[in-house]
This record gives C-alpha cells, sequence and structure tokens, in this order.
C-alpha cells in the first residue's frame, strides 16, 4: 500500500522547518509498505492538486496531522482526499482534543475516516495494518490492556534514517537568504534545520500550552547514544553535501533534567557530535553556569526563551510565575559570555497589559545583548485551560477561531485594552526590533546578526503571531 503522510500549511504563512512527526511515523511503518512525505510548506498545494496527486500515484492512505493553526487548511485538503474515496486518518494535538469536530460528530461536517490520539507512536503500525485490510476504526487511543491511557517509551526509539531521507523539499530557507548565510563563513552549500527530540513531556502547565495536555507531565527521554548517533548521522550528510545541518531540538523545555542534560551534552562533545543546535529552554534553568558552558561547547547557538511577559502579574495569572522578570538580564549575559544568544518570545493581550506593553518591554529588551526577540498574541487554543477560563467568563469573541486562521487576530478580549490595541501593540514590536537602526545596533554588537534577523522576521514572525509558540 502506498502511503501519503502530509504536513498542511494555514494557507497563509510559512513554517521555518519541517515537522518531525512524519519522519518519526514513516520509520514506524511496518514493512511492505510505501511511505511519500509532502511538506505543504516546501510543496504548496490546493485541494484539487492534492486529489490528483493522490489518484495519479493510487495512494491507499492519507496521514495528516496539524496544529490547530493549521487545522482549518488540513480539514480542507482531507475533504478533497476522501472525495476521490481515499482514507484520511488525522493526528495532532487538535484532533485530539477536538476528535468529534474532525468526526463530524459535533454538528458539522465529516473530515477523517480515523483519528489518531495523542501520540502515535504505538497506534499507528495499528492502523496501517487495519487500513491495509479495510477495516480502519473511528479512532485509535494510546491505551492499555486495561483501557488506561499510555504514553510510549523513548527508550527504543527508532532511527530515522536521515543519511537517506530525500531532503530537498525541505530546504524551506529562500533562495534570498543565502548570499547572507555564505558572509557567516564557508561550507554553506546547503542549509537545513532539522527537527530532533532527545525527551517529551513538561510538568509545568502554563495555562496557555497544549503541551502538558498532549505529552503530559512526566517527563521521557531517549537514551544519550540515541540522541549522540542520530546527530553524527546528520553531521555525517552535511560533511558529505558540503553544506550546514543546525539541530532544532524540539523537547518542548530541553534542559527541564538538568542534570540529564548535561550528561547528554557530555556525551555529544566526548563523541564529537557537535552541530549548532537551538532548544527551547525556560529562563530558570539557565542560571547553572556549568549548563550554560556545557550547551555552548556542544554546539548550542540560539536557545529559545518564553519570556512572554516583563510583568510578574501576567506570568502568575497564566501559571507561569516560576519566570522572574529580574533575572532575564542576567541569564541572557550568562548565555552571550558564551558566545550563545536568545530568540526571547513576549506574549501581548494578556490580562495585565495595558497601551504601551509593546515599548515597555523592549526598553528591556535593549538593555540586554543582542538576541531576537519575538512577539505574538495570547490565544485561546482548545482544551488549554485558558480557553476554558475565558470561555465561563464570556471572554471568547471567536469561539472557533481555529476554523478560519487569521494572522494577527485575537479570539477574545483582553481586559484592559481592546483588540484593535493588543494587534498594535505586536505590530509595534516586530517593527520596532527590526528597523533598520535596531538591526544597526545589533550588527555592531553580534557579527552576524543583521543576517539572522532577517531568518527570524521570515519565519518567526507568522509562527509566534499565529500560535504563540512553537511545538512539533
Amino acid at each position: 500500500m502506498k502511503i501519503l503522510l502530509y504536513n498542511p500549511d494555514n494557507g497563509v504563512t510559512r513554517n521555518f522547518m519541517p515537522h518531525l512527526w512524519m519522519f518519526l511515523l514513516q520509520s514506524l511503518t511496518p514493512p511492505g509498505h510505501e511511505v511519500i512525505l509532502i511538506d505543504g510548506n516546501a510543496q504548496p498545494m490546493d485541494e484539487a492538486q492534492i486529489a490528483q496527486y493522490v489518484r495519479e500515484h493510487e495512494i491507499g492512505l492519507v496521514g495528516i496531522g496539524a496544529m490547530t493553526r493549521m487545522i482549518a487548511k488540513a480539514y480542507r485538503i482531507a475533504d478533497a482526499i476522501r472525495a476521490v474515496g481515499v482514507p484520511v486518518v488525522m493526528g495532532g494535538p487538535h484532533v485530539t482534543e477536538l476528535a468529534d469536530e474532525a468526526l463530524g460528530r459535533d454538528g458539522g461536517p465529516r473530515h477523517a475516516d480515523a483519528v489518531a490520539l495523542g501520540e502515535a507512536d504505538d497506534t499507528w503500525p495499528r492502523i496501517v495494518n487495519d487500513a491495509a485490510r479495510g477495516e480502519l476504526k473511528e479512532i485509535y487511543a494510546p491505551v492499555d490492556a486495561a483501557g488506561k491511557e499510555s504514553k510510549p517509551s523513548l527508550k527504543n526509539y527508532p532511527i530515522i534514517p536521515w543519511d537517506k531521507i530525500d531532503l530537498h523539499q525541505f530546504n524551506l530557507l529562500p533562495k534570498v537568504v543565502y548570499p547572507l548565510l555564505k558572509k557567516v563563513g564557508e561550507g554553506w552549500g546547503t542549509f537545513r534545520i532539522v527537527p530532533v527530540e532527545s525527551g517529551r513531556g513538561c510538568p509545568y502547565g502554563c495555562e496557555f500550552c497544549t503541551v502538558t495536555g498532549f505529552f503530559g507531565d512526566s517527563i521521557r527521554f531517549r537514551t544519550n547514544e540515541s540522541v549522540v548517533n542520530e546527530l553524527l548521522m546528520l553531521k555525517a550528510r552535511a560533511r558529505k553535501e558540503k553544506g550546514q545541518i543546525a539541530v532544532f531540538f524540539i523537547d518542548d523545555n530541553f534542559a527541564i533534567n538538568v542534570k540529564r542534560t548535561k550528561s547528554l551534552l557530555r556525551d555529544i562533545i566526548a563523541a564529537k557530535a557537535q552541530v549548532h543546535w537551538v532548544a527551547q529552554i525556560s529562563a530558570n534553568l539557565l542560571r547553572d553556569e556549568e549548563l550554560c558552558d556545557l550547551i555552548a561547547a556542544s554546539g548550542g547557538k540560539w536557545v529559545f526563551i518564553g519570556m512572554e511577559s516583563i510583568d510578574p502579574t501576567n506570568l502568575k495569572d497564566v501559571n507561569k510565575g516560576f519566570n522572574k522578570p529580574g533575572e532575564y538580564g542576567t541569564v541572557l549575559e550568562r548565555l552571550a559570555k558564551r558566545n550563545v544568544y536568545a530568540i526571547t518570545s513576549f506574549i501581548f493581550g494578556m490580562d495585565n497589559d495595558t497601551t504601551g506593553v509593546a515599548e515597555r518591554t523592549l526598553e528591556q529588551v535593549r538593555t540586554w545583548p543582542p538576541g531576537l526577540p519575538i512577539f505574538g498574541l495570547l490565544t485561546p487554543l482548545p482544551a488549554t485551560p485558558l480557553y476554558k477560563r475565558l470561555e465561563a467568563a464570556g471572554r471568547l469573541t471567536r469561539h472557533k477561531h481555529w476554523q478560519e486562521f487569521i494572522p494577527f487576530a485575537m479570539a477574545h478580549t483582553p481586559l484592559k485594552m481592546s483588540i484593535e490595541e493588543a494587534h498594535a501593540e505586536v505590530n509595534y514590536g516586530w517593527s520596532h526590533s527590526y528597523s533598520a537602526e535596531a538591526l544597526a545596533q545589533g550588527k555592531r554588537s553580534m557579527r552576524w546578526m543583521t543576517s539572522l534577523s532577517g531568518i527570524a522576521s521570515t519565519f518567526f514572525w507568522p509562527v509566534c503571531v499565529s500560535e504563540g509558540s512553537i511545538s512539533r
């Protein structure tokens, strides 16, 4: 059977790197099947084109994974595929929380023949086998023999054959960026950002985040050896192509267990498996000097820090009080001393925000080492505590905002400013962070700031403003 794994775009913006789920499920597919990967960000298709593709290539099953910001496009693509008689399985955080919506059980149209709830590592082989027999079930849930939800162990993580996978379509950086990258140094014949995970789960439970609900609050890790071998494979491929591969560790908090993270980084260094990497790490975990030393020595170049706000009241309101704005500058100085810089993420439209929040935030940012600030709007994603709180308070203005993806548009009324004022604050943050004057100041402080600022404004802007976070 031919299987197509399709990652949709949202029809408006682009992702800056491929999503890991396609490569992972390809590796978990039982033998005897051909798996084709298409990323809609790299190969844009409308409904007619995808329908034609599945007919011409005699596809027998299509798997679609989508986050909330992509779900409207995902549903349209799924509808087109089902219209030509090919079954569709949908998965990911959105359909896990709203399976009835995908299956048409909520009074709306049906978009999927089956849904895979939660992490599909263990259920995907069963889905493929059932589809091959023509016995596809509607819901596949990761449960044990007693019917209790189970999370897959990452100890026997599948080998993703990065040395053999055709990555041509995943060269997502536009051609205009290449002259800038060549100024950084030699060996930039190709440049790819590849997603790698070393663990799953987050115990923090921030009010606006889907991670704890989807991956759970207990942390599971791959073995150090497994991660190191994957990096060595990627490094060898880059060397063969005379290009560059950067890794984005997509763990929702890469250093959540500092002892384990130090162990992994030491093993990366010992194996000479260093590649340039980016990871998401919360500011409170970067107080550790040794951890910062190891980040730099293992190839870490950028750390994505969800600062969210410089207002402690806002942070407390969204259950992120472990962030301490008073120490942001110290944390960033600690990284910068080691030539590691930060992508600092801020959310506007929080309950204690008032007009002028963008400039107040930038006043702080200007006192920090140079980095890449990015800005988004508080977004109530389905089934999150934030969504439930705003719904109960009658503050939602677009209850199913995901059915029509609109960049830069809030779905609820802020408490202390209007929706239009919140939109203006986000635009102010972006325009004043990446103005010619701001870039010139950054260039004086950090040699390749201008180049990477262009990348940030091209790729992180739509991601952050759309959904407020980076995830799988």
